[in-house]
């Protein structure tokens, strides 16, 4: 499963970890190192890891705790592995320059949470600011009319159902037979449900680009741990991308 860039960054690299106070600065410092592959990716793609006062690793799903922060880019599969083997240490050891640190056994899933939780939140203040359409006719009605900038479906949500929203959405875009489509996101309508405070939210719109925008990092980030971020242009037949539909020039 494939997702898009975002908007091109600047060059730029770092180490194995931040130096305090740069971990807010995409723009001046947009790429990470990975501490366990060594290979450089956006930090929009990227986990931080973070320490507590007391030494405890966690993950910082929305890479703003204060500090110096380590990067990891790989799987949650990878990082389970990595963890047993005492290779995350190491990379931690050398990350943190000997810091005496404490790595929770159950890092793996805390950070799954923590990165579910980041994108479900920003999908609850972006409902909240009425930029987020949920319900079948409403969302069909607004991409008929060329107003849907980003398409998705929960993972059980029906073929039948999905299909109709991804044709409405290409009508509304001029697209018909480019193959774009909405994107079948991580969770199911249960756990969409419970996030939106709604009953039953299978299909989800969004009217807005830059919402689209902000919503794109925390997916990133939490597809990528999944083992489900492979990066590639949006909008192509075979991709199901959650791809903002093109701006106008500017």
């Amino acid at each position: 499963m494939r997702i898009p860039h975002n908007e091109p960054l600047d060059s730029g690299t770092s180490g194995w970890a931040e130096r305090p106070g740069n971990h807010g600065s995409a723009a001046a410092d947009p790429e990470r190192k990975c501490i366990l592959t060594g290979d450089h990716g956006s930090r929009d793609d990227l986990l931080r890891l973070a320490i507590s006062p007391e030494g405890l690793v966690m993950p910082d799903a929305l890479a703003r705790a204060p500090g110096r922060g380590a990067w990891i880019g790989t799987s949650r599969a990878d990082l389970e592995i990595a963890l047993a083997k005492g290779k995350l240490r190491g990379a931690l050891a050398r990350a943190f320059k000997g810091a005496a640190l404490t790595i929770p056994d159950d890092l793996p899933a805390r950070a799954e949470v923590a990165l579910r939780k980041a994108f479900t939140e920003r999908l609850g203040l972006e409902m909240k600011s009425g930029r987020l359409l949920v319900g079948s006719d409403r969302i069909a009605e607004n991409a008929r009319g060329g107003m849907v900038k980003w398409l998705a479906h929960a993972s059980d949500a029906s073929q039948d159902g999905s299909r109709k929203l991804d044709q409405a959405w290409r009508v509304g875009e001029d697209e018909e037979g480019s193959g774009r489509r909405g994107f079948t996101l991580p969770l199911d309508r249960a756990a969409l449900s419970v996030a939106l405070g709604r009953d039953n939210v299978v299909h989800l719109a969004l009217t807005d680009r830059a919402a689209a925008s902000r919503l794109d990092v925390p997916l990133r980030r939490l597809l990528r741990f999944l083992g489900q971020g492979e990066a590639s242009d949006p909008g192509t037949t075979e991709s199901a991308a959650p791809a903002a539909a093109p701006s106008d020039a500017t």
